[in-house]
């Protein structure tokens, strides 16, 4: 639970601002207590960190210390297709203790698997998700732009509900990635929740936009979630060039990066009762870990795809990691 000090200094630090803008001791207090009763009564409760050691397989090991697991990206989108059945199989042969898989859905409204809006990066198709019925979709050839495309030639573009039923299958725990749609992937994932149980303690939900969460937490409070993070990200892309050429326009960015950070570290996680925080690899360090593990939250770092990083994570920092490959060392993909 959030610490007494974290709680002191995010109040104060509140009352500072507000009362800077409105020069009124009386209205500060009132914004400020505003705000906490806001945060009170609007927030949802962790869950029981035993359930979320269980998701994340982090078995502790003689030394108190939990015992990290991996995860494959995409299912091992260096592996194998990503977001494929191929990769679900791959991942689990590879030795994988869960999956991350992207979460989108048809312009008929079937949720299926796949990381952007559109189907040209990894298949032969070309157009809009929100373009194409499921029925379009089956039709592509989701292999068609890999490494690997000869051996997985012909692989299909998996529904949600068929990846999930391979993950069961195979015993892997599933980190849904959750891009946007809040209100349909609520309702989407409560009904799969309610059809296969064994969920609740083999999956968590997580975003990188803490509304999607939050909605997630109002439609069913007994789902894991997780936030995902990555800090600057709205002002640089993965690499770290700029988003924007206009410098009035990265300047204004770089301090929304900055509020945002902010609020990922002292407000949203709590809001939302996240039970783990999914960070860029380059952010995250012992003292980093422990000061997630002190708010009861646990980290699972990405995407780490080097065998001295593998190593450095499971070995020294004891934290899931997120990997492209369980096979070999490869370039991430953002």
């Amino acid at each position: 639970m959030l610490q007494l000090g974290d709680e002191v200094s995010l109040y104060s630090l509140v009352f500072a601002v507000v009362l800077l803008g409105t020069r009124s001791p009386l209205w500060t207090t009132a914004l400020t207590a505003s705000f906490y009763l806001f945060v009170v009564l609007f927030r949802f409760p962790q869950l029981p960190a035993s359930r979320a050691r269980q998701v994340l397989h982090l078995a502790k090991d003689t030394a108190g210390s939990g015992k990290a697991s991996v995860v494959a990206h995409r299912g091992g989108v260096h592996d194998a297709p990503e977001n494929t059945i191929a990769a679900i199989r791959e991942a689990s042969k590879n030795g994988a203790t869960g999956v991350e898989l992207d979460l989108e859905f048809s312009a008929d409204g079937f949720p299926i698997l796949m990381h952007d809006d559109t189907v040209d990066r990894t298949t032969n198709g070309s157009g809009p998700l929100s373009q194409m019925r499921l029925s379009d979709l089956g039709k592509l050839d989701a292999a068609a732009k890999h490494r690997l495309r000869d051996k997985f030639a012909g692989e299909k573009i998996p529904t949600l509900e068929e990846a999930v039923e391979e993950c069961i299958k195979l015993q892997l725990s599933i980190y849904f990635d959750v891009k946007g749609h809040p209100d349909e992937t609520a309702a989407a994932l409560k009904d799969l929740y309610k059809k296969h149980p064994v969920l609740y303690n083999s999956s968590i939900v997580c975003s990188f936009e803490p509304k999607v969460i939050y909605r997630m937490r109002q439609s069913d409070p007994e789902v894991l979630t997780a936030l995902t993070h990555r800090p600057w990200s709205l002002s640089r892309l993965g690499d770290g060039v700029p988003r924007f050429s206009s410098p009035w326009k990265h300047h204004w960015m770089t301090l929304m990066d900055i509020l945002l950070d902010w609020a990922h570290h002292h407000v949203l996680w709590k809001l939302c009762g996240v039970s783990a925080f999914l960070i860029q690899k380059n952010f995250v360090s012992p003292d980093y870990v422990q000061y997630w593990r002190q708010r009861g939250v646990e980290v699972v770092a990405w995407t780490v795809n080097t065998q001295v990083e593998k190593e450095y994570y499971q070995e020294l920092l004891h934290v899931n990691y997120i990997t492209d490959s369980l096979v070999e060392d490869c370039q991430p993909h953002y």
